[in-house]
């Protein structure tokens, strides 16, 4: 990734495998004016698990990618929503990137799932900037979330988890 982050807006944050609902990993994840995640697949995996991350996927991004290998690339496209972007590599030493067809704006991000991206005391954070954090310092993050997803309004919580992520310096200590 070094050589791509340098090609990428400053205000772009590209990170590999980022966690989702604690449920599965994004292979890469692209944090600008949207959440967008690539998943790849290459020749020797397997599409086993594909149908569990589109699941996780619809929940959190703004739009989604795959990135598949040519063996793959018909029976992934049956695995797919219609808002997936999918992208067709081939070549061994030197691989290329074919686009099959473009991702488009996913519109059905739930709400209780995308705040599952924030850490609890940034959660906590949010509530208190609006007013909505008496009673709720000392209870557990899942509380936290639930009350932000009822509380704030689908695009307001979008900008405030893409900010949050852009704003971590510590991003691989557990929280």
């Amino acid at each position: 990734m070094g050589d791509l982050t340098a090609q990428i807006d400053p205000g772009t944050l590209v990170l590999d495998e980022l966690d989702l609902c604690g449920l599965t990993r994004v292979d890469v994840a692209v944090v600008n004016g949207h959440l967008t995640g690539y998943e790849i697949k290459g020749s020797t995996d397997t599409l086993r698990r594909l149908p569990g991350q589109v699941t996780v996927y619809s929940q959190v991004l703004d739009f989604a990618e795959l990135v598949v290998a040519e063996n793959h690339y018909e029976r992934a496209l049956d695995l797919l929503p219609d808002w997936w972007g999918v992208r067709v590599a081939s070549g061994v030493d030197q691989v290329r990137l074919d686009g099959v067809r473009p991702a488009r704006m996913n519109a059905a991000v739930d709400p209780g799932a995308l705040v599952q991206l924030l850490w609890r005391d940034e959660a906590l954070s949010e509530l208190a900037a609006r007013g909505l954090a008496r009673g709720f310092r000392s209870r557990p993050r899942w509380i936290l979330w639930e009350r932000l997803a009822a509380e704030v309004p689908l695009e307001e919580l979008k900008t405030m988890v893409r900010a949050r992520l852009k704003g971590r310096t510590d991003w691989r200590v557990a929280r």
